[in-house]
């Protein structure tokens, strides 16, 4: 299964594998190498600490190869399109509290909401994709429903 990403993301997660690999895994076996010395490993906190982390590094590794083997970049194609599409900043009104909100649709590794990014895989994202400026359309959440009019539609970086 593809997973799509824009090529910040894919660099960023390749990133983030060169540093585990580099980095982190090298110091988590020193540290490992280091709690053996301190004797009995039954009873070695700092021995049981670094091979729980040696789980989680190697875990996040095997996580992130499988993710970037499996990488869908998607380029953006032009600045402008008429129909939401992964990749597109979108600004739309809420119809109720009648607050803007402006999201650019990114794969779920990269989503950052703090930073106007969501994922195309969230309730916002999958209701958004293929509509056009101008359509209402009605996000389900937990809390009920909400409709947002679409404002715009563009290629830019998210925040």
């Amino acid at each position: 299964m593809k997973i799509p990403m824009t090529k910040k993301g894919y660099e960023a997660l390749q990133a983030e594998l060169t540093r585990l690999k580099r980095e982190e895994r090298p110091k988590n076996i020193q540290a490992i190498t280091e709690a053996r010395e301190h004797g009995d490993l039954k009873e070695n906190a700092e021995y049981k600490a670094a091979k729980e982390h040696q789980q989680f590094i190697n875990t996040r590794m095997t996580e992130l190869e499988y993710k970037l083997a499996n990488a869908q970049v998607v380029e953006k194609s032009g600045s402008a399109s008429e129909t939401i599409v992964f990749g597109v900043t979108v600004s739309m009104l809420n119809m109720e509290s009648q607050e803007e909100k402006r999201y650019t649709l990114v794969g779920e590794d990269e989503a950052d909401l703090k930073n106007g990014s969501i994922s195309v895989q969230s309730p916002i994202g999958r209701a958004l994709i293929g509509h056009r400026v101008g359509d209402i359309v009605e996000v389900h959440r937990p809390a009920g429903i909400i409709e947002y009019e679409i404002q715009s539609i563009c290629f830019e970086e998210p925040l």
